[in-house]
């Protein structure tokens, strides 16, 4: 299921009053629930099921309406207690919770770096969730200005991953 259409599906959730929405694509399936009284969405499940050949995912470059309207959070102060900037440039963030992989095996060089010309279409990282292999394209031609996650951390939905300019 394309990124672009659970992002549909999650602003049909918001401008409905259903509290629960399930969509079953094939063997793909997406389940979205309102979280307690405060409307915010929560994905219930993985955006895939298990055994469904892994998609080629992309990450979000322009946002829906409403989707990335709240400002990126705010780094944390570093050990230095200085603020760390966050480079300037169009932020692709991660479309599902998973482990992140900048390549694709252990001992494969990672599929971008910093300072590289990017195309749109390339694969920039793998994102694993339920044990499957997602590849996140970019959306954007540009160079990588920053990567902001390391290999093998945990990602959450929508966490930034990179910033291209």
């Amino acid at each position: 299921m394309d990124i672009r259409k659970i992002k549909k599906l999650i602003e049909l959730l918001e401008e409905s009053s259903l509290s629960e929405l399930e969509i079953v694509e094939g063997e793909e399936s997406v389940r979205l629930s309102r979280a307690g009284t405060s409307g915010s969405l929560v994905p219930m499940h993985g955006y895939l099921s298990p055994g469904v050949p892994a998609a080629n995912w992309s990450a979000p470059a322009a946002a829906a309406p409403g989707l990335q309207a709240a400002p990126a959070a705010v780094p944390a102060p570093s050990e230095a207690g200085e603020e760390e900037q966050m480079p300037d440039g169009e932020l692709v963030r991660s479309p599902m919770v998973g482990t992140f992989y900048d390549s694709p095996s252990p001992e494969a060089g990672p599929f971008v770096s910093q300072g590289q010309q990017i195309k749109e279409g390339d694969t920039m990282c793998i994102i694993e969730a339920m044990k499957m292999f997602n590849q996140i394209e970019a959306e954007l031609a540009g160079t990588v200005v920053a990567i902001l996650v390391e290999n093998g951390q945990p990602v959450e939905f929508d966490e930034p991953l990179f910033v291209i300019r």
